[in-house]
């Protein structure tokens, strides 16, 4: 199914999923010191929603989890601020122009950093696209292997952004930002938040200041395949209808014709 959007011609029966399935397996990644999600029946008594145990007609499960632990999700401001903001408020269009970009962090003393100047010369091709600027920014990091989609995160100091990096990508004019870490900013950081701060433009986070970027959000723990090259796509970012300073989400992109780096 072909459609053309902003004369850029996109098929949209070849969605690109790069989002981290959820499942209730060691198989499923983890941050931030928690165990695996729980997916079991709900019993009541002698009856149990499983139909496989023969005590119901249907499968009735509960699901505990925790969306910015357990895989790919999309936060608003709203996760770091004194005052409630949902994601569900925050993200209202779906549908955006991305720019895929993949990037090796630097080793600065004992971090791995993804620092402005990488992220800058990546970017500089995202104005071939022009009358349509990209929104989004995708980021891959390098080594991109597969254990991504089911690595234990906590108490490894994975690589993450640097404030620099993310300011330059919000005065860039990116609105969602998306990335393969468990978060923008560095594991054990006494809470200082330097690169979400940043890219949301958040000053106070008591007292909110009015230059916020209320609509902006960042995706954490995605997984872009090897085989997906940089470029320009087109975005379409899901989540699911929860008030809640983030949700569990699903990115898929779709290739646009004439557009590769």
């Amino acid at each position: 199914m072909l459609a053309k959007i902003n004369n850029c011609e996109i098929d949209l029966s070849k969605p690109i999923d790069i989002s981290i399935p959820l499942t209730n397996t060691d198989e499923n990644p983890i941050a931030w010191y928690i165990e695996k999600p729980v997916i079991e029946p709900v019993v009541f008594g002698d009856w149990i929603g499983k139909v496989s145990e023969g005590k119901s007609s249907t499968n009735f499960n509960n699901i505990f989890f925790n969306p910015h632990g357990h895989g790919t999700h999309t936060e608003c401001l709203g996760h770091i601020t004194n005052a409630f903001y949902s994601i569900n408020d925050s993200l209202k269009q779906f549908f955006f122009f991305a720019v895929l970009i993949t990037v090796e962090p630097e080793k600065i003393d004992d971090d791995l950093v993804i620092i402005k100047s990488q992220i800058e010369k990546a970017m500089q091709f995202s104005n071939a696209l022009q009358n349509t600027k990209p929104t989004a920014l995708i980021i891959r990091t390098l080594p991109n292997e597969h254990d991504k989609k089911s690595r234990k995160y906590s108490n490894t100091n994975p690589p993450y952004l640097s404030e620099e990096a993310a300011v330059f990508i919000r005065e860039s004019e990116i609105q969602h930002l998306l990335i393969d870490l468990p978060s923008v900013d560095k594991e054990h950081d006494e809470g200082k938040l330097l690169a979400h701060k940043a890219f949301w433009n958040v000053k106070d986070t008591v007292n909110l200041n009015p230059d916020a970027r209320l609509k902006a959000t960042i995706t954490e723990m995605i997984f872009v395949a090897p085989e997906i090259e940089n470029g320009i796509y087109l975005l379409n970012l899901q989540i699911a209808s929860f008030e809640n300073d983030a949700s569990p989400s699903k990115p898929v992109i779709y290739k646009i014709a004439d557009f590769r780096l």
